[in-house]
């Protein structure tokens, strides 16, 4: 028996990590990896075959299949759940969540602001710009 084992043994430490989390199998591996691939497959099929006319559409799909491919591998690789830690890898990822969304939030309505309230003398001037501005001396 060797050192390390002998210590865990005797403080009542279990290196079977029991902890109640899942921690996959061959089959929970193979569906996360095949769901991962057709994920990544299908927008880029989306993408080459020129599917979607408007950009901003197809950017929206794009998004959502990203967000769908992020919860299948927090699910089937990272096997976060409810249970996993007691909750808590759950909650400190809904509050990365929110803390993301509100930096990128704040980030956006700042530069819009700031682009918005620019002073009219330091906007360059283009041809749609030309009809607001008054005439320069």
């Amino acid at each position: 028996m060797s050192e390390h084992h002998e210590h865990s043994a005797g403080h009542g430490h279990d290196d079977g990590h029991d902890d109640g989390a899942s921690h996959g199998s061959l089959k929970t591996y193979a569906i996360g990896f095949l769901l991962s691939v057709v994920l990544t497959a299908i927008p880029f099929w989306l993408v080459m075959g020129k599917v979607f006319d408007n950009s901003g559409t197809a950017g929206l799909v794009l998004l959502g299949f990203a967000a769908v491919q992020i919860v299948v591998h927090m699910i089937y690789f990272l096997h976060m759940n409810t249970k996993s830690e007691g909750g808590w890898s759950m909650l400190a990822l809904i509050f990365t969540i929110m803390l993301v969304v509100i930096m990128l939030a704040g980030s956006i309505w700042v530069m819009y602001h700031l682009n918005h309230n620019m002073m009219p003398g330091m906007m360059h001037e283009t041809p749609h710009d030309m009809s607001d501005m008054r005439t320069m001396p």
